[in-house]
């Protein structure tokens, strides 16, 4: 009941957003029988369309015809976003456009010539009409301008955010400093990659870039945390197979994200162990200079698969130091308690689209970046690829290298 209710509110301020765009790109710029308004007519209510197939597409149909909905509908989205954000700052605009002055042909006349003017009879329209006229004029042009004006900056926006995308993740550096961390193990690296979102618009080649990325990095471990794909193994498995070529001295780990408990977490960990990825599975590797650990994504849970710490961590010597592979950041007072050094994370997409970013802050402890709570310290990674719309504003992918550093050196 309650899901059915969120979704006729979700349709109803999609619908809602649709006529407004209609009214402001479309209605308030054209005449009635104009082209124009006939095809932006029917763009309004075709793009809304394609955009819940792309919603639903996974569940519905295969990938082969779910690529046809999904680059449509999902940039409509994001550019539907920016649309929005651009008219409302129209609205403020408006009225002061709609007051500046005027030159008319009148003002440019000379002033001679207005003065015969107004003592000779004249055929031309009452002073009455062609303000009217002129001010419907301006309303127009006013229009116009606040809807071209919009329309450039979304798609200026949407398309510098696409590219982004499409370009691959740029590498980004953090050096940490661990307590535990023997002297022997100081500038360890650890490439941390998340959020991948293999599915119908980034597919092989998208890995093929990640990979690349990686190993150009030279890291000491590859960290894998969650969200790999949207879709099963049958569908997206040759767009993985490119993971199969990372490198890196002490081997490359996995961990699921909640987006794998949507398409079957199981094929794909049996799978990913296949490329040669190590899946942790509530599970602790012992590394020559810290134990590396990995809990499930807590959308397992509903499945008998959530994460486990007492697995994971319960029979460590709590003298070694800790890293701990978690897809979500949420989890990291569970590593506090569990005595964790450093918990690596996704998940969040850093907002993925400004202003995504606040509402990313209501429901995860960090968005973003590196934060300490308590003997813990959290970094969050906004992850390689993006989910739905392929596009990132204000919160560009990254493949995260961390230099572990011991306060012994």
């Amino acid at each position: 009941m309650v899901i059915a209710v969120v979704g006729i509110a979700a349709l109803g301020l999609l619908g809602a957003a649709h006529w407004y765009v209609w009214r402001r790109l479309v209605r308030d710029v054209s005449t009635p029988r104009s082209r124009y308004r006939r095809a932006g007519t029917v763009l309004v209510v075709l793009l809304p369309v394609l955009s819940l197939l792309a919603l639903v597409g996974g569940r519905a149909f295969p990938l082969a015809v779910e690529r046809w909905f999904a680059w449509p509908g999902y940039l409509w989205l994001a550019v539907l976003l920016y649309l929005l954000l651009a008219l409302l700052v129209g609205e403020v605009l408006r009225p002061l456009l709609l007051r500046l002055p005027r030159r008319t042909s009148r003002d440019r006349a000379d002033p001679s010539a207005a003065e015969e003017l107004a003592v000779e009879p004249s055929d031309e329209p009452a002073v009455e009409d062609v303000a009217v006229a002129d001010s419907a004029s301006r309303r127009l042009f006013v229009s116009r301008v606040v809807a071209g004006a919009a329309a450039g900056v979304a798609v200026g926006v949407v398309g510098n955010g696409a590219y982004g995308v499409l370009r691959g993740p740029q590498v980004k550096r953090v050096t940490v400093p661990l307590a535990k961390l023997p002297r022997a193990a100081h500038g360890y690296r650890i490439a941390v990659v998340s959020d991948i979102h293999l599915g119908p618009i980034l597919g092989r080649a998208h890995t093929r870039r990640i990979v690349d990325t990686v190993n150009a990095t030279q890291p000491d471990l590859i960290a894998v945390v969650g969200d790999l794909v949207d879709g099963t193994v049958p569908e997206l498995g040759p767009a993985a197979r490119p993971l199969a070529d990372l490198r890196a001295r002490d081997g490359a780990y996995f961990v699921t994200g909640n987006h794998e408990y949507f398409s079957g977490a199981a094929p794909w960990v049996d799978f990913v162990r296949e490329l040669g990825v190590h899946p942790l599975e509530n599970a602790r590797v012992e590394l020559p200079w810290f134990d590396l650990a990995g809990i499930n994504d807590i959308a397992g849970t509903s499945q008998g698969q959530g994460p486990d710490y007492e697995r994971a961590l319960g029979d460590r010597d709590r003298g070694r130091a800790a890293v701990l592979m978690a897809h979500q950041p949420v989890t990291v007072h569970d590593s506090v308690r569990h005595g964790v050094d450093l918990q690596l994370s996704g998940h969040t997409h850093g907002g993925q689209l400004w202003p995504g970013n606040y509402l990313a802050e209501l429901a995860n402890p960090t968005v973003a970046g590196l934060e300490r709570y308590g003997d813990t310290q959290l970094y969050v990674t906004r992850g390689a690829g993006a989910w739905g719309p392929p596009v990132r504003v204000g919160a560009p992918s990254d493949i995260t290298v961390v230099t572990l550093a011991s306060l012994q050196a």
